[in-house]
């Protein structure tokens, strides 16, 4: 297993437990791009990343997203297959009814991740990479 593999798990993991807190995995001028989904944007570096993703979480009742495969695309890419739950807040829909199947492909040099894409929709994440399910 090659060591960005190691360190999307370690991630995940984490975020498996719904411990968001840490941001050591993550490059000083790290890049996030929701590309889909309910609130699409971009943010960089790590404060703008984590108040991105605070935003996000903080939409959510009981947000968890679990890794289901990790595909390693080349030296520097992951591909990270997920299914999400969770409840929207103010809207009460939990992730299951509107599409819980997702993807986030992380771009990864000397072990932090420096750019990360994050998809609602799988099946746009594989297309737009060239790839099938």
């Amino acid at each position: 297993m090659s060591e960005n593999l190691d360190v999307m798990r370690s991630i995940y993991a984490d975020w498996e437990r719904g411990d968001y807190g840490s941001v050591e995995w993550a490059h000083p001028n790290i890049e996030t791009v929701m590309a889909d989904g309910p609130a699409p944007g971009r943010s960089s570096g790590v404060a703008g990343v984590a108040d991105l993703w605070r935003n996000f979480l903080n939409a959510w009742e009981g947000y968890r997203a679990e890794a289901v495969e990790y595909r390693e695309l080349d030296d520097e890419r992951v591909l990270v297959l997920v299914r999400r739950s969770g409840r929207g807040k103010r809207s009460g829909v939990a992730l299951e009814q509107i599409g819980s199947e997702g993807a986030a492909l992380y771009h990864i040099r000397d072990g932090r991740v420096t750019r990360q894409v994050v998809y609602f929709d799988r099946d746009r994440a594989l297309a737009d990479l060239g790839l099938e399910e």
